[in-house]
């Protein structure tokens, strides 16, 4: 153990009754407060990110491609699923997955309600784990070998509307220039993602249902839709995909797609800054004064120290060793806190919101190991910069005063 270590382990014992005694308790519980805060603020914005974009990206992918020629879900242009492009797109570095897809704008029709909707229909190499979370009801559709399902997932809120159930049959008629087609699907599944932008609308069943409908062979679809490894790398990765297409395809991804919806969920950026900030005054604030009393009641060591030998920087050392055992004790009862919080809310949902308001009827929490990392270590570092400035009080303690003075 260094001299500095040794002397830092002697200030403030256990039955101490100075008044730094319990202004290090409330420094230490302020910082475990802080922490806390800034822990579960990151958490749960995080968390509440990460959850709207896995919907959103749910119902679209991160990047669609399709030809320019497209007209909207009603009058799409079809594009081959054999074009040289497939497998460009799927050597491309960061491209976790592609599947094709086809949307037909039609309505559903009952006894006494019309409701419009979006059949997005999709093959057998469709990732449907996002539709599997989010049911409510019933399962998935089958892809079988020989003709086109007629099973469809429609939404709760759709279901809620139309007074549907699992099992029913749904009439339903497409456009189709001046005319219409009329098709009975049977719904095998309901699903909910509480968007109602998107749950308002989209059924999703067989493509080879709106291949049918279009008069399209088994090779045309509407476009391609790509999933990527990492969302942080979208750009990127979007722009190698473009570089890859030919003339007549044009290329979106989802935050071009919902650029409002983006944008709100970085705004939320500004909201974990403004917190962390505050939080981190706390901090420094806290161990700052309890510093200061220490150095204040401790004015007659420090002369003592000085008179054998002890240097400035020795000495400030000593006060920043003991305030670097206050800081850390305090951000792990913090993180301890946070992460039972956490925990408890992630494994029993015990915070409830309104679906209608907030798109999830529960908390989200990422407990993502890091944002604990970095927080602790950012503010460790951050309340050890700020001590520096009142540790230099100590340069100014003359030993003859000091001791002359006791």
């Amino acid at each position: 153990m260094s001299f500095e270590s040794f002397i830092a382990s002697r200030f403030l014992p256990k039955d101490s009754n100075t008044y730094s005694g319990p202004l290090v308790g409330i420094a230490t519980y302020s910082i475990a407060l802080g922490v806390l805060v800034m822990v579960m603020a990151v958490c749960i914005l995080r968390g509440f990110q990460g959850e709207i974009r896995q919907k959103v990206v749910g119902f679209g992918s991160h990047i669609v491609v399709t030809t320019y020629a497209t007209g909207g879900a009603y009058e799409e242009t079809p594009i081959s699923t054999r074009r040289p492009e497939v497998s460009r797109i799927l050597g491309t570095p960061g491209v976790r997955h592609l599947n094709f897809f086809a949307n037909k704008g039609g309505m559903i029709k009952t006894e006494d309600q019309i409701h419009g909707i979006i059949f997005k229909g999709v093959d057998s190499s469709y990732d449907t784990s996002f539709f599997a979370s989010n049911l409510v009801e019933g399962r998935l559709f089958d892809f079988p070998t020989e003709k086109p399902s007629n099973q469809v997932i429609i939404s709760q809120t759709v279901a809620n509307k139309l007074h549907l159930a699992v099992g029913d049959k749904m009439r339903t008629y497409f456009w189709q220039g001046d005319f219409y087609r009329a098709r009975a699907f049977e719904i095998c599944g309901i699903y909910s993602t509480d968007l109602s932008e998107f749950d308002e609308h989209y059924v999703i069943g067989d493509i080879r249902q709106v291949q049918r409908l279009n008069d399209w062979d088994s090779t045309q679809v509407a476009g391609y839709e790509i999933l990527v490894d990492d969302f942080k790398h979208l750009d990127p990765i979007a722009d190698a995909v473009i570089a890859q297409l030919g003339y007549d395809l044009t290329m979106a991804t989802i935050v071009g797609q919902n650029p409002a919806l983006f944008s709100w969920l970085d705004l939320l950026d500004s909201n974990i800054i403004l917190i962390i900030i505050i939080m981190m005054l706390v901090c420094t604030v806290s161990i700052i004064s309890a510093l200061l009393i220490m150095i204040f009641e401790k004015t007659s060591t420090i002369g003592v120290l000085k008179a054998i030998g002890a240097t400035d920087a020795s000495i400030r050392r000593i006060f920043l060793i003991k305030s670097a055992s206050i800081i850390g004790k305090g951000i792990l009862l913090g993180d301890a806190v946070a992460w039972l919080l956490g925990w408890l809310q992630h494994r029993f949902h015990l915070v409830r919101l309104d679906s209608a308001s907030y798109s999830m009827d529960t908390v989200p929490v990422d407990l993502n190991p890091w944002i604990f990392v970095v927080i602790s270590v950012a503010t460790l570092l951050i309340c050890l910069l700020a001590l520096l400035l009142p540790t230099a009080y100590i340069s100014r303690i003359e030993p003859s005063k000091t001791i002359k003075f006791d």
